[in-house]
């Protein structure tokens, strides 16, 4: 089982990025997938996901109206869109997958906020 994150790197304040989840070995179709940050001293939280499978979408309110999450299971992939960043967005992004037997975790990538 693996999920592999890409997409971070250092951005302005006010700039966008895209990040990129990539899962294998497990049936990606059938498990929520979510994005959860952790900052510095700070304890991991959940930005961004989807209720179930098929399911609706939740944003944390830091950033409802700026990330969006999406999926392609014909790519086993979940995105995250997100736009107007600001420097306390800086984290290391996870992506999450879940079902109702198990969860798996990515080894994160570093998005960093700054002029």
């Amino acid at each position: 089982v693996q999920l592999v994150e890409s997409g971070g790197g250092l951005v302005q304040p006010g700039g966008s990025l895209r990040l990129s989840c990539a899962a294998s070995g497990f049936t990606f179709s059938i498990f929520a997938m979510s994005w959860y940050r952790q900052a510095p001293g700070k304890e991991r939280e959940r930005v961004a996901g989807f209720a179930s499978a098929g399911g609706s979408t939740n944003y944390a309110d830091s950033v409802k109206g700026r990330f969006t999450i999406s999926r392609d299971n014909a790519k086993n992939t979940v995105y995250l869109q997100m736009n107007s960043l600001k420097p306390e967005d800086t984290a290391v992004y996870y992506c999450h997958a879940r079902n109702s037997l198990r969860d798996y975790w990515g080894q994160g990538t570093q998005v960093t906020v700054s002029s």
